[in-house]
């Protein structure tokens, strides 16, 4: 019976991990449509203006805070779930808090907090890694792999949501589509989803976006001394 739950505990660790590392992808594509400008040519071009609008207003910020809901959903396989996490962003450095494990990137490292374990795992940024989600690549992301147009306009509790549509080139990306969401107003990021092609959706919706607040100048910094008697994985 032991061994029986101890495998099941393991299972959904491996759960939380693997959805807090999902869940720091769709954060870095929400950082790298907030931050750089798309230069995709014959593209719809009220997309790449409101786009364009996102990124100059963004741009202007010292750092960003975020409140959100993490949505997964399939309805063949029965699947609801939601989950909810802040992050906190400058620059290419990020404190990611969800489900119970908290990620770190000082822009060079990258830690792992799984307080339920008392484990840590450390991992260095691979710029040649093709799925790390670095600096670098989020300069280039959209560039050479998606397609967009405007979709819907929404009223979302008064406010006015404009969808962008993008749609992948590459026939084995297993996303059918990602639809983002924009508030007309403000020019923020309202929400991210993301459709497969074997019918699970992803939604990330922004429920707070918080700018130039005060932060520690340790704020990205891991402090080792805090965890004393965490296991320390080393993956370098």
């Amino acid at each position: 019976m032991n061994k029986t739950n101890n495998t099941m505990k393991s299972k959904i660790q491996d759960s939380k991990k693997n959805n807090t590392k999902s869940i720091g992808k769709k954060l870095f594509l929400l950082t790298a449509m907030f931050l750089f400008t798309f230069s995709i040519q014959a593209q719809d071009k009220k997309a790449k203006d409101l786009l364009d609008q996102v990124t100059a207003k963004v741009k202007s910020y010292n750092n960003i805070a975020i409140d959100f809901k993490y949505s997964l959903n399939n309805a063949k396989e029965n699947i609801n779930q939601d989950s909810k996490g802040n992050v906190t962003m400058k620059g290419n450095q990020y404190v990611l808090n969800f489900m119970g494990v908290t990620k770190i990137f000082d822009g060079k490292k990258t830690y792992t907090i799984v307080p339920e374990d008392e484990e840590i795992t450390i991992s260095t940024v691979n710029e040649k890694d093709d799925n790390a989600i670095t600096p670098s690549k989020m300069l280039t992301f959209f560039n050479t792999g998606y397609k967009y147009n405007m979709d819907i306009l929404q009223n979302v509790k008064g406010r006015k949501i404009q969808y962008i549509k993008l749609v992948p080139l590459n026939a084995k990306d297993q996303r059918k589509e990602v639809l983002l969401g924009i508030d007309v107003q403000t020019k923020h990021i309202y929400n991210l989803i993301e459709v497969g092609k074997k019918g699970t959706k992803t939604t990330l919706t922004v429920n707070s976006f918080k700018t130039n607040q005060p932060l520690s100048k340790n704020q990205f910094t891991f402090a080792g001394s805090k965890y004393p008697n965490y296991y320390i994985n080393k993956l370098d």
